[in-house]
């Protein structure tokens, strides 16, 4: 989840012959390119194609609650394939989890958007991400296409998403509190176990006394809410171009560099002995870079309530953060 800046030449028209019809190839290009990447057509396919496979992932998610299994495994079993196909009623099994997910994916992304659209910046639609991973998806991003003008208007755009998306995600996340089963889940070989944040440890000891928070069985509805958190957390992680480092960069501006190479750092010995997904991470974020691309003419102050709000932003990574989100057993 998150935004991706454009900048830059577009590249050469990939359509040799244009010159003949009067139209320059870049032009062309250019046009060309924003049609396809922002057709309301290609939007609906990536989010249907999503639908399918968070729907099966679900599915399969409700079929291990029912049977007292860990929600995520790597049993995609040829047979979980063939009863799929045999009776496809079986995928509105995974409706919980699927529409649960992309709600706080959706609401996340149309919060960067609809704050674009506020300060006239251009940005696509939603581009969700279809993948045979653990929960079916790898999120979803929306490109912003022309400058952000402005320190409040970074500010507020970076954070838009993750409030968005926490506000879906808590009352899901309450709801499958009250729901949840006490008892660990069967621990069987090469399932995983969720982490538990500090939002799930709170939401558990106020809604559910007398019930450890890590050991319960949440249905689906709960394990969705879990990875919405895990999605807040990870956009809201202050380095580089994540909403969080947007967010840092309009609080600090150019010390945003030091901090996020700093953190950066600190996600290896988490990667050494918590979970290996955040050397990855780190990786991943050191090619995208560190150093924030704008540059924000003029650098007006934060007034007091975005002030709060960035205080919020970090009780918020605080409380959605696990330093070891996923364990094989």
């Amino acid at each position: 989840m998150g935004e991706e800046f454009h900048f830059g030449p577009e590249p050469e028209s990939l359509f040799p012959g244009r010159e003949a019809a009067g139209e320059e190839p870049a032009a062309f290009s250019r046009r060309a390119r924003r049609r396809w990447t922002n057709a309301p057509a290609l939007h609906c396919f990536l989010f249907f194609v999503t639908l399918l496979t968070t729907l099966i992932v679900g599915a399969h998610i409700a079929l291990n609650y029912e049977n007292s299994l860990p929600a995520f495994d790597w049993d995609f079993s040829l047979g979980f394939f063939t009863s799929v196909l045999g009776d496809p009623a079986t995928l509105m099994l995974g409706a919980p989890f699927s529409f649960t997910l992309l709600s706080i994916l959706l609401a996340h992304e149309m919060g960067h958007y609809f704050t674009c659209r506020y300060y006239g910046i251009e940005a696509t639609y939603p581009y969700f991400i279809p993948a045979p991973t653990l929960i079916g998806t790898m999120g979803a991003f929306i490109r912003i296409k022309s400058p952000i003008p402005t320190r409040r208007a970074l500010f507020d755009v970076g954070i838009s998403g993750p409030l968005a998306g926490v506000i879906v995600a808590i009352p899901a996340l309450a709801l499958a509190t009250l729901q949840a089963r006490a008892g660990a889940p069967v621990a069987l070989p090469d399932t995983i176990r969720l982490g538990t944040p500090l939002a799930i440890v709170l939401l558990g000891k106020f809604l559910n006394p007398g019930v450890n928070p890590a050991a319960v069985a949440f249905e689906p509805l709960g394990c969705a809410a879990w990875v919405g958190l895990f999605a807040t957390a990870l956009n809201l992680i202050p380095i580089g171009q994540l909403d969080g480092g947007h967010v840092l960069y309009a609080v600090l501006g150019e010390r945003h560099r030091a901090i996020s190479r700093g953190l950066l750092l600190a996600l290896l010995p988490l990667g050494v002995f918590c979970w290996a997904g955040w050397v990855v991470w780190a990786v991943i974020l050191l090619v995208v870079g560190v150093r924030h691309p704008l540059v924000m003419y003029p650098l007006e102050p934060l007034d007091k309530p975005r002030k709060s709000l960035a205080v919020l932003a970090a009780l918020i990574l605080l409380f959605t953060f696990v330093p070891t989100p996923f364990a094989m057993r």
